[in-house]
């Protein structure tokens, strides 16, 4: 996500937006290649591949905001300093990573807000729902009827720290992220860089919220929840050094469900319980220091896990802490989600400047626990024209499609869109934002499938969207209009 006001940028993430593009290289000569489900070989990962129909041309908004495939339309669910909570104060500003739960009226939306810094609309800090008073973010819970029209919105945890993505649970709770390693100190009463677990029906769970210390303090992005073992992987975006991905795994006996996740952390021993390791890639013998090495879809590494030395980082970030030749970096790892029995994460692009060995607008890779691998599925090449529709970069959040296939929030140069990527690997625009040049947050499908919930993080708007959905098509445009 983008860099925030106060944020320490050299132990967090910063967007392209802030990079300058000079030094970018044509690099892979490819807008987007692979499969997601079959190994694409060199000569189909290398060749240049036109995007798919998906659900056809966008259509421009008249009202200016979000340009959709025919047939599909929107509502505003949420808009930061309009809306307003049960508590009286207008929605907050930023909204970011978001999970949708069904409930008897629809759904139940838990709104991460990315609030770091000065941001016009804070979360407010209520009584009993607030960790640090001296933060301004957290997360709102937003409830909407089954065509996703906004019912009610109030405030489910605040105090916290620039809630940037997270992911959902087997048992059905949101785990929000702080992206940060900001340290009490000033206005700032307590430590950050945690995930709090959020629950998006029952009020009394998120009283006094707990951080997850066994998880680790650092700049946060995502997780993805095993709903077998009950294992999470966690991304990292951070810089100087770049980010690592890692997975906790449970102390013995531990079984996921309702506050469990609370009463493991809230045990004497909770800041350390179970296993906090950092992935480590291998190709044979050879150790991949940098997940940029890879070019080419199918490309598939071995996975080791390494221990981390002191993941509360009480004196120096848990990145630091391993050396070059033990862990595999990535800059800016993004979005995560749990489907296909493993974790497909993001790693939003790369560049020479940022210590990164090859430059790419964006991968998708998916981590098999089965296999202890990772595979890379999908890559983006350097986007050279990013105010021309047509070219994608930046992927940040993810949601894997119930139509198949994934789709991908922007947050790069130019023209922002959610991105559809196919199961043959094609990728198409399934909306852009005609209003500015802000990020698209939070993609997230309604239970039944037939919404599908995004943001514009900035001002803050929460878009509920509509239409013929189905198995988007990979017809090849220029063979439509012949």
């Amino acid at each position: 996500m983008r860099e925030q006001e106060g944020f320490d940028v050299t132990s967090s993430s910063f967007s392209r937006r802030d990079l300058l593009r000079g030094g970018a290289a044509g690099g892979l000569g490819i807008v987007v290649a692979g499969s997601l489900e079959a190994i694409a070989g060199p000569a189909s990962a290398r060749a240049a591949v036109r995007p798919s129909v998906g659900y056809g041309e966008l259509v421009p908004d008249p009202a200016g905001l979000l340009a959709l495939p025919p047939g599909f339309s929107y509502t505003i669910v949420a808009q930061a300093g309009v809306t307003t909570l049960d508590s009286g104060q207008p929605t907050p500003s930023d909204a970011d990573g978001t999970g949708c739960f069904r409930s008897p009226t629809g759904s139940v939306l838990v709104n991460n807000h990315e609030i770091g810094g000065s941001e016009p609309y804070g979360v407010p800090p209520l009584p009993g729902l607030t960790y640090d008073p001296g933060a301004r973010g957290g997360t709102t819970n937003i409830e909407v009827d089954g065509q996703g029209r906004r019912l009610r919105e109030y405030v489910s945890v605040a105090g916290t720290h620039n809630n940037c993505a997270g992911g959902i649970t087997p048992w059905g709770t949101w785990l929000t992220c702080e992206e940060t390693e900001q340290k009490a100190g000033g206005k700032y009463l307590r430590d950050h860089g945690y995930v709090f677990e959020v629950d998006p029906h029952d009020a009394e769970q998120n009283l006094d919220p707990v951080p997850l210390k066994f998880l680790g303090r650092y700049a946060h992005e995502a997780v993805a929840v095993d709903p077998y073992t009950h294992a999470i992987y966690l991304t990292e975006d951070a810089g100087s050094p770049n980010g690592l991905y890692f997975r906790w795994t449970p102390p013995a006996g531990f079984r996921g469900g309702k506050g469990a996740l609370r009463a493991l952390a809230t045990r004497p021993d909770g800041d350390t319980a179970g296993e906090l390791q950092a992935m480590s890639c291998w190709l044979g013998d050879t150790h991949i220091d940098d997940l940029a090495t890879a070019t080419r879809p199918g490309t598939r590494y071995k996975v080791r896990w390494v221990d981390v030395p002191d993941r509360d980082a009480k004196s120096v970030s848990v990145r630091k802490q391993l050396a070059e030749g033990q862990v595999t970096r990535s800059r800016k790892l993004e979005g995560a989600w749990w489907a296909d029995g493993g974790a497909y994460f993001v790693a939003s692009f790369a560049r020479l400047s940022d210590g990164s060995v090859n430059e790419h607008d964006g991968q998708v890779w998916f981590y098999d626990p089965r296999t202890e691998s990772v595979t890379l599925k999908t890559i983006f090449g350097v986007n050279e024209n990013p105010d021309v529709e047509g070219g994608y970069d930046g992927p940040d959040n993810i949601t894997v499609s119930p139509y198949g296939g994934v789709i991908l929030a922007e947050d790069g140069e130019g023209l922002s869109h959610l991105v559809g990527v196919t199961e043959q690997g094609k990728a198409y625009p399934l909306a852009r934002n005609e209003l500015n040049d802000s990020e698209f947050t939070g993609p997230t499908f309604s239970a039944d499938g037939k919404v599908l919930f995004a943001n514009i993080q900035s001002p803050g708007y929460v878009f509920a969207i509509t239409g013929p959905w189905g198995r988007p098509s990979n017809a090849d445009p220029a063979a439509d209009r012949s």
